[in-house]
């Protein structure tokens, strides 16, 4: 658990936040400065704050990377690149790996308690929380300004450090009760967005900043905890100097004051900012709310992030009416004095490398290791007069007249319109109910529990509540909730006390929680029980009103509770709750005791809970600062027969004053007096009261009858409707054929409803051509069926025998959407694998001689196909030469050449060995032992490891490093025997195995075989990972590494159906390799020369070819599969190419180019013909690209846009499938998911294809970048149609 930062605003004894170090302090270089923070009022002058008389000082940590905290910096890789939450608290306008080396920025900081600072920064309080900081003036401000630092990179000999520079700065002002936090950020100072991760090698990426706060205390920071983000993509970032939620652009304000420190950070602009100047840089994100929610998300497996108050049409300013940008505070003129008194600011300077943190601690003795010191050097040079404010133009009721409830009025206020709810109403305006009337409200329920220690799931159970509202009585009633759960739910009252508070009886100057929220609000409630603190999370979002005025509710429950036996019953006293009001948030928390009671026996048990009620308010609301609940009945029981859970509550809500004060309660208020359920009770004097019957009753209020607006002609519903009476009210309903006029209240005829695929008035090709998909809207989209090629109105069918898909001993037959493959006479097989049917009786270099391996279209090293030449038995020659070009080599027994052999024309042919008679196949030792030599291009250095096999190709017992001296023994698989290394000087005396030769060789000790149905491989560094699926859920307890590369950096891997082999690019050996899945394989390098940056691959398995990108040498290539007949396909209009991918049966090759100046995603023939720009519109960063051949779409990740998006591949049809991605990387489709990796989860994330929905991840124990993702299924997809 993180150390507490303990800010003001709770009710603990006052914190002292912040006491400088006396005027002229200086740290050598070397140690940490601590900024000791004390509470005290200020001297007005611009003095030192004096200390309370036994102060709790606060150590600040200011970091190099744009962050602020309360505790030492873990190591830079393990937050630096990670997206909230962290697993530290953090303050932090600009994360990122930031620098300030070489003279390139300062970072200083001081507090101020100046008059005209503190009264600036009030003005910028008070601009963003108009309501509740209206009085608010700090007595100390401490001021943390980084100045011209620059991104972090990884200087080489020839390059220069980027120009770019980014200054901005954090404010935290703070009086003896409350804290505020300031972001600034000057018009200019934000010239870069993001920096490159680290461990990122030569691939070239970059993160965006993240901005915002994060508590840091989960029980796995990485994965869940509190925090707020106001930022963490390009286009959220680009805003922060144009928008603002104080009215001033560049400016944000957030309140982080609370009883429990940095949970409630609530963000500026709630009541009353300009239209013009949204409440958050993010986009709007369909499906959110549309209000900003002021507290902390809980992070559940994914970044949550508050959705902008306005759309996003609000993100630009006018120049005319705009209020200017702020300038920094500590950064202006030089020579400008200071206030009397006041201290001077430091400034930071590392004297480590440029990439680490920097931070202060108390005194030079808590200098850490691993931490470089920092020297502190007097700046004299800061402006003081940097604060401004400006309002831009209000909203009014004309613009938001459609906000308010039919039975509510606006009115227009100073800080912005507000509706509020006529006579005989209650409500926020937005949503207003008939006073005393009784309620209904339905909803869903799902969860998922531990209890005790069975799991138990439900999914969407039927909630129901049904309100008195005339004497604040809640009955909730949960049906389907499977046992044990149901039972063990008995004590959690609060689930039906959200309706209890909702409702509650209103004292004289009160107002229950439906008057303040409405019917759109979300509780966050967290329950912790005891003695077993077992805790459970609870999340009931309101979602409005629906006809006949029924509230609609979801409801999430997910922890551990106890379990309780099924003959106990749960006894809950009356009690009394106190809640906590500010402009957009309720907040309460209490301990309370249940009994168990079984027979005789009573047990009393406890449990704490603290909940949040976020809403959008009224901005001239006057909420009371606290309100008390009173609970004075309490049920809760369980109907086994009916399987329903039901709760049971009446209460009252008034001041909160102790009851001692009170005077005698009006029969009215505390639900003594007799009027009916359908009456209203109206308070008198003294204890007199009268009954009045609810809108929609007739009576003396002691005896009321339904009134029936229908039969008595009082409804107001225009032509073509049918009035149908509901209890207190009616409503009206369309004849059939009718539709609701734009009034609401009239009905119109209905238009006819056709469906152009289905009455064939599409202009799509012929069915057996195309398929007509239908879209809202009316017109439907066309798409050519596979085998046909066009728009779908004019689709012609391909030709996919000009791809010579099928075996060379093999006839390709054209049909219409189709091919067929045939063997030819005197062969067999499935058309694109074909043997002789005397096969037995060809060797493998005489069915070569007959057809010999195809050459495809390009320039090759010896020109046309080769035919080998073979001895008398039919074996290939030990030399072999081309005969028109005049290159030889030699050739292993398999026919394969030998690296390093090939003579060039004219030259003498090289010495090759003949082939003895019982010339046996090579073993695994002699295969690493090639392989390798190949890796290291023949010649290995003396500090490299080769493999020592005996003249039987077995591993030698003694194996030792090179020149190193270090020796072990080894097992026959090569295996390293443990406790058998020696040091260098001696040798380990090892014994030759006796295990009798196995029939095939083992794996590699680093090499671990896939079991077999379809699976994903992910490449994550040095290694190469396996992830199997069961259906398409991610099997991750069977996960495992597949294969270890040492010393390699894996970026694009794809997979050969055919012949069971991965394939992948190494960005550290620049090298192209491969390995079968077949148990015993060995890695093979195929192309090791030509490759500066080698990243995204792709497999053809009908050509048997691969392509791959390379973003050093800005190319995109092709070979075989074995290495040979490489082309560069394109070597032009390329800045930053990555992602590959191929469609085989068609013939197509498509890229991607994360250009920051123009991204695009590019296709081709797989020849290099016909290139052109599919997608160049709405695109940032393109890193993953895969093409699904069964559904035939192209759909591609974006880390800028945050975007996963498909499009038919001639660019037609294009949709978003999620817009919420975190960093994607890589992408593969399989069946109905997509599978992608994510360089700030480090895992590999599965969405649904349909719904666009998370529905997994995998996050491997240890965490680094993921790389390339690819899908291994047990047959080859795309082959036959």
């Amino acid at each position: 658990m993180a150390p507490e930062l303990q800010l003001p605003g709770g009710r603990r004894s006052p914190r002292s936040l912040f006491s400088p170090w006396p005027d002229g302090a200086r740290r050598s270089p070397g140690s940490q400065l601590c900024a000791l923070l004390h509470r005290g009022g200020g001297t007005g002058g611009g003095g030192t704050s004096a200390a309370p008389e036994h102060p709790t000082p606060l150590s600040l940590q200011v970091g190099t990377n744009g962050v602020i905290s309360t505790q030492d910096f873990p190591r830079e890789t393990q937050y630096v690149d990670d997206d909230f939450p962290t697993d530290f608290p953090v303050i932090a306008p600009f994360l990122a790996d930031l620098d300030t080396s070489g003279d390139r920025g300062n970072i200083y900081y001081r507090q101020d308690d100046s008059r005209d600072v503190l009264d600036q920064a009030a003005g910028y309080i008070q601009a963003g929380f108009p309501r509740t900081a209206g009085s608010f003036m700090p007595t100390n401000a401490f001021i943390v300004t980084w100045e011209d630092v620059g991104a972090y990179q990884e200087l080489l000999q020839d390059t220069k450090p980027s120009q770019k520079l980014n200054t901005f700065q954090a404010v935290i002002a703070y009086d003896d009760e409350d804290t505020y936090a300031i972001f600034l950020y000057p018009d200019g100072g934000l010239q870069f967005l993001g920096t490159r991760p680290k461990e990122s090698y030569n691939v070239q990426l970059e993160l965006p900043a993240r901005v915002g706060f994060s508590r840091g205390d989960g029980d796995d920071p990485k994965r869940d905890g509190l925090f707020h983000s106001l930022a963490s993509s390009e286009q959220a970032l680009r805003q922060l100097e144009r928008c603002s939620n104080a009215g001033v652009p560049g400016v944000w304000v957030f309140h982080v004051g609370s009883a429990a420190p940095l949970e409630h950070v609530e963000p500026g602009g709630s009541g009353g900012a300009s239209p013009g100047v949204p409440q958050s840089p993010e986009p709007h994100a369909p499906g959110t709310a549309d209000y900003a929610r002021a507290l902390y998300s809980r992070a559940d497996h994914a970044s949550t992030e508050l959705p902008a108050k306005h759309g996003s049409e609000a993100m630009s300013l006018h120049p005319e009416h705009a209020p200017r940008t702020p300038a920094l505070l500590g950064i202006g003129p030089r020579g400008l004095p200071m206030s009397p008194g006041q201290e001077r600011s430091r400034r930071l300077h590392p004297d480590g490398g440029g990439g680490a943190q920097q931070s202060y601690s108390p005194n030079p003795s808590s200098y850490s290791s691993g931490h470089h010191g920092v020297g502190v050097e007097e700046d004299v040079h800061f402006n003081p007069d940097v604060f401004t404010y400006s309002a831009a133009s209000k909203e009014t009721c004309a613009q938001h007249h459609g906000s308010c409830s039919p039975n509510a009025f606006c009115t227009d206020y100073a800080t912005g319109p507000c509706c509020h709810c006529r006579a005989t109403y209650y409500g926020n305006g937005r949503q207003c109910l008939p006073e005393g009337a009784v309620h209904r409200l339905n909803g869903k329920v799902s969860g998922s529990l531990m209890v005790g220690r069975a799991s138990v799931r439900f999914q969407d159970v039927d909630l129901h509540a049904y309100i008195v509202g005339s004497d604040g009585r809640a009955y909730t009633a949960i049906s389907g909730v499977p046992q044990p759960a149901a039972r063990a739910l008995l004590p959690l009252l609060p689930i039906g006390g959200l309706f209890a508070w909702l409702f509650a009886l209103e004292e004289p100057g009160s107002e229950n929680g439906f008057s303040i929220t409405g019917a759109e609000f979300t509780q966050s409630l967290e329950v912790t029980f005891y003695p077993g603190e077992e805790t459970v999370h609870i999340t009931q979002t309101a979602e409005g009103l629906g006809p006949d005025n029924y509230l609609s509710l979801k409801t999430h429950i997910q922890g551990q509770v106890p379990f309780l036996p099924e003959n106990v019953t749960v006894h809950i006293a009356p009690y009394k709750e106190l809640y906590h009001y500010s402009s957009s948030a309720v907040t309460s928390s209490a301990h309370r005791e249940y009994v168990l009671a079984a027979g005789t026996a009573n047990q009393t048990l406890s449990y704490h809970l603290r909940q949040n009620i976020t809403f959008a308010g009224c901005p001239h609301a006057r909420l009371p600062a606290w309100q008390r609940l009173s609970v004075v009945r309490a049920f809760a029981l369980y109907d086994g027969q009916e399987h329903v859970l039901r709760y049971a509550l009446a209460t009252r809500v008034g001041s909160a004053r102790d009851d001692a004060e009170k005077p005698p309660v009006n029969p009215c208020h505390d639900n003594t007096h007799a009027c009916e359920a359908t009456a209203r009770c109206q308070p008198g004097v003294g204890m007199e009261y009268t009954c009045e019957c609810a809108a929609g009753y007739r009576g003396d209020g002691r005896g009321c009858r339904e009134v029936d607006e229908c039969a008595e002609g009082l409804s107001q519903c225009g032509p073509f409707t049918v009035c149908l009476n509901v209890p207190g009210s009616y409503r009206c309903e369309c004849r059939s054929g009718y539709r609701p006029a734009e009034d609401g209240q009239a009905c119109v005829p209905l238009a006819p409803v056709t469906n152009p695929c289905e009455d064939g008035s599409h202009p799509c090709a012929p069915r057996d051509r195309a398929r007509c998909l239908p879209r809202a809207g009316g017109r439907p989209a066309c798409e050519c069926l596979p085998g046909y090629a066009g728009d779908g109105i004019d689709c012609s069918d391909v030709d996919e025998c000009a791809e010579n898909p099928c075996h060379p001993a093999a006839t390709c037959y054209n049909t219409p959407g189709s091919f067929s493959c045939w063997c030819q006479p005197g062969y067999e097989g499935d058309g694109f694998q074909c043997a002789h049917e005397s096969v037995q009786q060809l060797t493998p270099c005489e069915h070569e001689r007959l057809y010999p391996r195809a050459v495809l279209p390009g320039p090759s090293p010896v020109g046309d196909r080769h035919v080998p030449q073979c001895d008398e038995e039919g074996r290939y020659r030990p030399l072999q030469c081309h005969g028109s070009t005049g290159h030889c080599w030699c050739v292993d027994a398999a026919g394969q050449e030998i690296a390093g052999t090939r003579t060039a024309p004219g030259s003498t042919p090289p010495r090759c060995g003949s082939p003895e008679p019982t010339e046996r196949p090579r073993t695994m030792c002699e295969r690493w032992r090639q392989s390798l030599l190949e890796h290291y291009g023949g010649s290995p250095r003396s500090d490299q490891y080769v493999p020592q096999c005996d003249a039987g190709g077995d591993f030698t017992p003694l194996q030792c490093h090179g020149d190193s001296g270090y020796c072990w023994c080894v097992d026959e698989s090569g295996r390293e025997i443990h406790g058998t290394r020696s040091e260098p000087g001696s040798t380990p005396p090892c014994l030759p195995s006796i295990a009798p030769p196995s029939v095939r060789p083992s794996p590699r000790p680093d090499v671990s075989p896939p079991a077999t149905g379809t699976f994903l491989l992910y490449a994550q560094g040095q290694q190469i990972g396996y992830l199997p699926l069961n259906g398409t859920r991610l099997q991750k307890e069977a996960a495992k590494t597949l294969l270890s590369l040492h010393g390699s950096i894996v970026v694009g891997i794809d997979y050969d159906c055919r012949e069971k082999t991965i394939y992948w690019t190494d960005v550290a050996g620049r090298t192209i390799s491969r390995a079968s899945l077949e148990p015993g394989a060995e890695p093979e390098t195929v192309i090791n020369s030509g490759l500066l940056s080698p990243e995204g691959l792709a497999v053809d398995h009908l050509r048997r070819a691969m392509f791959w990108t390379d973003s050093g040498l800005d190319k995109i290539e092709r070979a075989r599969l074995d290495g040979s007949e490489r082309q560069v396909l394109f070597d032009t209009e390329l800045v930053n190419p990555r992602a590959i991918a191929v469609d085989p049966v068609r013939g197509n090759l498509y890229w991607t180019d994360w250009n920051r100046e123009a991204p695009k995603i590019e296709t081709s023939t797989v020849n290099g013909a016909n290139r052109r720009v599919l997608v160049n519109k709405d695109i940032g960063l393109p890193n993953g690209l895969t093409f699904d051949p069964f559904s035939k779409l192209l759909c591609w990740a974006d880390a800028g846009t945050k975007h996963l998006e498909c499009t038919f591949p001639d660019g037609t049809g294009r949709r978003v499938i999620q817009n919420n991605l975190n960093y994607p990387f890589s992408i593969i489709s399989y069946a109905n998911h997509f599978y992608h990796t994510d360089w700030r989860r480090d895992g590999v994330i599965a969405i649904d294809k349909e719904s666009g929905s998370f529905t997994d991840e995998y996050l491997p124990e240890q965490r680094s970048h993921l790389y390339g993702i690819t899908a291994v299924y047990p047959y080859c997809p795309g082959a036959r149609k």
